[in-house]
């Protein structure tokens, strides 16, 4: 690979597949670990802990789409636990992703969020109690709730906006302590 793909700059390697394990993790939700540094052997892993990728789509593989699940229980979690989906629809819309558009990735998003990851456990999708006219929000599913946690899905997220925990401690701490006392 490192013939073919960098030929003469193979010194810059370490930097190449530093921002390709960027893209990998967050466009699809994908760590890269080495798994042996003699050989220069990597291995691809779901983020957080999450056991779904996403990759099967009826009979026929696809992209991984873990990247877009994190993505929205992230949402859910800063929204209080529960997000109204026109607050989802507006934070995927300022990422490109939009109802109704087959995305390159992600297909059609309204139908993996409502369907697959519903499906799946992963998320909840269900009508706002006593909303005239009715309106949705979505929550973590328990497959999402065994699977990871509050405060690993915020580290990530601190992670991929270039900030640690510490500059914003408030979200962080709480989500320790709620950790800590159980749901």
């Amino acid at each position: 690979m490192l013939s073919v793909v960098l030929g003469d700059a193979q010194d810059r390697f370490p930097d190449v597949l530093r921002r390709a394990s960027e893209c990998m993790l967050l466009v699809f939700g994908l760590d890269v670990k080495e798994v042996d540094p003699g050989e220069h052997t990597y291995a691809l892993v779901p983020i957080l802990g999450l056991t779904w990728d996403g990759v099967l789509s009826g009979h026929e593989l696809s992209l991984p789409k873990t990247g877009l699940l994190v993505i929205v229980l992230g949402v859910i979690l800063l929204q209080g636990d529960r997000a109204p989906e026109e607050v989802v629809w507006g934070a995927l819309g300022s990422l490109g992703l939009c109802v109704g558009s087959e995305h390159c990735i992600y297909g059609e998003p309204r139908a993996l969020l409502t369907q697959a990851c519903v499906q799946e456990g992963y998320l909840e999708y269900r009508q706002v109690p006593h909303s005239d006219p009715a309106r949705y929000e979505f929550l973590w599913g328990p497959r999402a709730h065994a699977e990871t946690s509050r405060l690993q899905v915020l580290e990530h997220l601190f992670g991929v906006r270039g900030r640690g925990s510490r500059s914003c401690p408030s979200p962080a701490e709480e989500a320790v302590s709620e950790e800590e006392e159980g749901p």
